[in-house]
């Protein structure tokens, strides 16, 4: 039996049998909601949130080499936003895979990161051929399921099943998404207000609005939040709020994961938008900053060491060419080195002799033969706030 809503913005509640038991399923009002957002209210955090991506994009500008930058910074946001979801990879086993410098990290955890690496980076480069649309989203949700324990979830498909959220079976679920009978509905109308002006929203408070509608409709069967997530990051650059995509929140929102899941479900219960968009804004602003400072810190330690090679190696010129490497990948070994400078093993060695004695990096396996050099300080930076998530027991 349907209730109706006490107000415009809560939506409808439906009784729907999932494995056995009848149980309420939300299906969410259109956005943008009604009554509108008090943007008024919302207005000091709005005001940071675009300094600060103002400031983000501007330091992009002054980077060497920004695609290392955000080659980096891909592979953090897919690190974080996995753990999110349970997995306890790091950013150290996630490099050390690509580079296939060890062996033995619970494999499956980091095939599903190097998925998510996978799936943003096709996202963006779609996005030159393609709108921000439904087609888009379940092709990066086919590159994010392609392999491991996601595999049997139907990858690029929506789902075809009635799913819930929390809770050991659905009648003790903490959230019960649309139905089927009504998601395709509200995924008509998400793709609508992606590209609806009307509502004259900024476009921050639009990606806010959108991350928390496609979490309330949860429309596959694995992946939900992880798209989601990258979801706001498309849709700044799309709107041109962000000329690289260099904003990831979930650092944030793994930081503040319990009020994150109490704000959406503010949403769905009492239709408290505002509360989610302050602490969105504050998150992006937040975010932006902390990338703002990384990327200092690293330039500056990218300048500091170049400087010490030029004034102290005994081979300057070799050994500039394996700190370029380093920049890359903080992880690498003397065959990769040779590979992909055409220098000669004797000289790779040497060099890396060289900027280990000058404690720039340091091998980390200990053997004798097949080692592993890394750039701890250059980690150090890149890694911050990626520890795994604690499993409760």
């Amino acid at each position: 039996m349907n209730e109706p809503p006490l107000n415009p913005r809560l939506g409808r509640s439906l009784e729907t049998p999932v494995a056995g038991e009848i149980v309420r399923a939300f299906v969410p009002p259109p956005l943008p909601p009604k009554p509108d957002i008090d943007v008024l209210q919302l207005l000091d955090r709005l005001s940071l949130a675009e300094r600060a991506l103002g400031r983000l994009d501007g330091i992009t500008t002054l980077l060497p080499r920004q695609e290392l930058f955000l080659y980096m910074y891909v592979r953090k946001e897919a690190v974080l936003s996995s753990q999110i979801e349970g997995t306890q990879s790091t950013l150290t086993d996630l490099l050390r895979f690509e580079t296939e410098a060890a062996a033995g990290e619970p494999i499956d955890d980091i095939r599903e990161v190097s998925n998510y690496v996978d799936a943003m980076m096709y996202g963006l480069e779609r996005l030159q051929e393609l709108p921000l649309s439904l087609r888009l989203i379940r092709e990066m949700h086919e590159r994010l399921l392609q392999s491991g324990r996601g595999g049997t979830k139907n990858p690029g498909e929506f789902r075809r099943s009635q799913n819930w959220i929390g809770g050991s079976r659905p009648g003790n679920a903490l959230f019960v998404p649309p139905p089927v009978t009504e998601m395709d509905a509200c995924l008509d109308a998400l793709e609508r207000f992606m590209h609806e002006r009307d509502s004259k929203l900024p476009a921050l408070i639009k990606a806010g609005l959108l991350h928390v509608q496609f979490e309330t409709i949860h429309p596959f069967l694995d992946g939900n939040g992880r798209i989601g997530r990258l979801l706001v990051t498309l849709y700044l650059c799309v709107n041109d709020v962000l000329r690289k995509p260099l904003l990831y929140l979930s650092l944030y929102l793994k930081t503040h994961r319990a009020d994150y899941y109490r704000l959406l479900q503010e949403v769905r219960q009492y239709g408290n938008w505002e509360a989610w968009l302050d602490f969105f804004l504050t998150g992006v602003a937040e975010t932006a900053n902390q990338a703002f400072d990384a990327a200092t810190r690293i330039v500056d330690l990218f300048k500091t060491d170049r400087e010490r090679i030029t004034a102290e190696s005994d081979r300057p010129g070799s050994a500039l060419r394996i700190h370029d490497l380093f920049q890359q990948n903080p992880f690498l070994t003397a065959t990769q080195a040779v590979q992909n400078t055409g220098l000669s093993a004797p000289t790779v060695n040497a060099a890396l002799a060289d900027l280990e004695r000058l404690g720039i990096v340091i091998e980390i396996t200990g053997r004798r033969r097949r080692r592993v050099f890394s750039y701890q300080r250059y980690l150090a930076i890149i890694s911050e706030g990626t520890d795994p998530i604690p499993i409760m027991t």
